[in-house]
Parts: structure tokens; sequence; C-alpha cells
């Protein structure tokens, strides 16, 4: 069974949300820009992104075959919402399930 790796928070203010969960949960974000950052521990990965408003959390499925894992999502009904894009280190795609809630892949370079 294939069990979520990474959660994604949108917040209106990065300053803030970082400031919150190093001080509640002692975790110490590192930067890939002003509108990004991310930690990782105990084999789960926390980003927060940047937005206009705050969404629901994200989850994210790590893949070795980001390729197949689009395929799959299809197939069993899901709606691709971006082209597969690549960030440092990797690529990703984001997609809903039949009952709207997004979600992504991704895939680390090996």
């Amino acid at each position: 069974m294939l069990m979520p790796k990474y959660l994604e928070l949108t917040v209106t203010d990065m300053a803030a949300a970082k400031a919150f969960y190093t001080q509640a949960f002692g975790i110490e974000f590192t930067d890939y820009g002003p509108e990004y950052a991310g930690a990782a521990a105990g084999g789960m990965e926390i980003a927060i992104a940047l937005g206009k408003e705050a969404k629901p959390p994200m989850l994210g499925f790590r893949t070795d075959d980001i390729a197949t894992a689009r395929e799959v999502i299809s197939g069993a009904g899901g709606e691709i919402l971006s082209e597969t894009y690549e960030f440092p280190g990797g690529g990703r795609f984001h997609f809903r399930d039949p009952a709207g809630n997004e979600a992504l892949y991704y895939q680390y370079d090996e």
C-alpha cells in the first residue's frame, strides 16, 4: 500500500507560518525561494507555500516512476491538473481525486 509522504500547506504569511511551525513543533525549514520552504523528519516531508489565501492541505505521494503514476491516476478516474514539472532535484504533477481533493505525485532524481 502506498502512503502519503508529503504534506503541503498554503499560507498567506510565510514568515509567520515558519515561525509558528518552528516554535510549536521544532520544524526547521529550508527555503527554496521566497514563496516555498520545506522540511523532512521521520520519513515525512512538510512544505509551506505562499498563496493569496489558505487552502486545504495537499497530500503528496512519492514514486520512482512518475510517468506510470500519471497513467495509474488517470486509469483510476483521477483528473490530471498539471503537466509534470521540474523542481530542484525532481519533478511533480498535481491531480484531483473523484471527490475533488487535490493531491500530487512527486519523484526525486536519483
